[in-house]
């Protein structure tokens, strides 16, 4: 599992219009090349009547499975353009489709590329960039006695807190970077004077909003 890595919110879209032509930009975020595939006819069943649907995606740790598809445009116009969109964005696990209805007008080889990049960006600014960082869900037991000082320290410190269970005792569950566990272990055990109870549970992704870190 990488450490951490780009990718989008979820699924969106947005829509542009450049010389009377409507370029609709589909975003999704996909697992498999098997999710990326099923997302593009989905789209292409969608607008069946567009003059083009065209598409890219990235798949994989290693963005080791790369897709492009121009669907009927001059070759390269459009689905290298949008691959190349998800690229200067290090977006992984990204699967984007952007519909034209033709508007009568004719852009040539560098409109058509500026026009499908325009449209990948509108729609994955729209759908939102999120950073996935691997973490340690740590649990901190205490009496209710100890509560508002522990969750305000937790508040103001580098570490997220992911939630709060009210029961017998207070548990919440804090988000640490792996290998830092044993860092702030000493710092809760400090901070209620060993009164706190602390395990380890599982590992996975938090997710962090992070649409405005990336330029176009």
């Amino acid at each position: 599992m990488l450490n951490n890595y780009l990718t989008v919110n979820g699924e969106g879209f947005e829509e542009i219009v450049i010389q009377k032509s409507r370029f609709i930009g589909y975003v999704k975020r996909v697992e498999t090349e098997e999710e990326a595939k099923a997302f593009v006819q989905e789209i292409k069943k969608k607008h069946s009547n567009a003059t083009h649907n065209c598409s890219a995606y990235m798949v994989g740790e290693h963005d080791q499975i790369q897709k492009a598809h121009d669907d009927g445009e001059p070759s390269g116009t459009a689905g290298v353009p949008i691959l190349d969109v998800l690229k200067k964005k290090e977006l992984k696990d990204t699967a984007v489709v952007v519909t034209r209805y033709f508007g009568g007008i004719k852009l040539g080889a560098g409109g058509l590329i500026r026009a499908y990049s325009g449209a990948t960006s509108q729609a994955l600014e729209t759908t939102g960039i999120v950073r996935r960082q691997l973490m340690r869900t740590m649990k901190v037991t205490v009496d209710y006695t100890l509560l508002g000082k522990v969750e305000n320290e937790l508040r103001n410190s580098q570490y997220a807190l992911k939630g709060i269970n009210y029961l017998e005792h207070v548990e919440l569950e804090v988000y640490v970077v792996e290998g830092e566990e044993d860092a702030f272990t000493s710092w809760m055990v400090d901070l209620t004077s060993g009164q706190a109870k602390i395990t380890q549970e599982e590992v996975s992704y938090m997710e962090t909003d992070v649409t405005t870190e990336k330029g176009d």
